[in-house]
């Protein structure tokens, strides 16, 4: 076989691996979290309890620690290919909050189109106490180790 036979035989196989069709695609995408299906969501309607919600849906993917009244459930489907940065395909997003009482209050249902990029910043806050200077903070603990639990402790090696 010639090398331009060769070459071309690689090209073509090349060009063909490459192709991809929707059921290889599939290959590489991994779902995460536990959104529940959509008829167990209709279900769930507006003074529903919080044990009527949790028995339909489950418990939820997140509640949000400053509200304890707000349920997240969530999931998103992600791309990746061996060494590309992975990239996002679908995202559903599903918000219950609640009353006092642990009634249902709203009911809201987000997807990916509905997000948006946030920037995070860079600036750094200084938290209040003593400020620890260069020699306290590189040479502070020097001499304060000790493996053995003290001198004279009665420990016996």
């Amino acid at each position: 076989m010639s090398i331009n036979k060769l070459i071309s035989v690689c090209a073509v196989a090349t060009a063909v691996c490459a192709c991809s069709t929707p059921k290889t695609d599939e290959w590489f995408v991994s779902h995460n979290g536990n959104m529940p299906s959509n008829e167990r969501i209709e279900q769930i309607a507006k003074g529903d309890s919080q044990e009527k919600v949790r028995r339909l849906l489950g418990s939820p993917s997140s509640v949000v620690s400053l509200d304890r009244n707000t349920w997240i459930y969530m999931s998103s489907d992600v791309k990746k290919v061996a060494f590309l940065k992975p990239e996002e395909v679908d995202r559903d997003v599903l918000t219950i909050r609640f009353d006092d009482q642990g009634t249902v209050t709203a009911i809201e249902r987000m997807n990916k189109d509905d997000g948006r990029e946030i920037k995070v910043s860079s600036d750094a806050t200084e938290a209040p106490g003593e400020q620890i200077g260069f020699f306290r903070k590189y040479f502070g603990g020097v001499g304060q180790y000790n493996p053995f639990g003290g001198m004279g402790g009665g420990n016996a090696l």
